[in-house]
């Protein structure tokens, strides 16, 4: 049986900021944090904004591309700031920034950016319908439109490795 969607929700309403300090637990042998570590972060904090818009289950469909582009050290104050892009059907788009600052001088460097996927689903498992996506804001509507063209590209991706499969 389908379910109708949920009213249309505005963007701000899923931005999350979470924050961590490095410990010695999450570095390596040069005193930076594992980038497993970070990535675990970025899919906690996207699943928060995810499931703020969705307001039900949300679970992990992908990640796209991820680079580091800075090590965060130890002692450093990692900051994660999330944000819906844009609901499609079921899925949506969730767009992560990454950045360190020293908690001495106060800096503040951007080290990675992530665009994660979430589906919502019931107890069941089953897809649900989510609220559509109301962009306020310039940057909100760059984002917005952005990330059809990500989904367009991720969708042509999963089909050529369905063909691959198949031959």
């Amino acid at each position: 049986m389908s379910q109708a969607a949920p009213p249309p929700k505005r963007a701000s309403e899923s931005f999350v900021e979470m924050t961590q300090l490095v410990l010695p637990s999450h570095t390596n042998p040069l005193g930076t944090a594992f980038g497993g570590q970070i990535m675990a972060w970025i899919d906690i904090c996207a699943g928060i904004a995810a499931q703020r818009h969705a307001r039900q289950i949300a679970v992990t469909a992908s990640m796209d591309d991820l680079h580091f582009r800075s090590p965060i050290r130890i002692g450093e104050v990692v900051i994660l700031k999330a944000q819906v892009n844009r609901a499609f059907h079921t899925s949506m788009e969730v767009g992560v920034r990454v950045e360190a600052e020293n908690p001495l001088t106060g800096e503040r460097r951007h080290c990675s950016s992530a665009y994660l996927t979430f589906v919502a689903i019931d107890a069941e498992g089953n897809r649900v319908p989510i609220p559509q996506l109301i962009p306020e804001t310039e940057n909100q509507k760059r984002r917005y439109e952005e990330a059809a063209e990500r989904r367009r590209i991720r969708l042509e991706r999963r089909n050529l490795k369905r063909n691959v499969v198949e031959k």
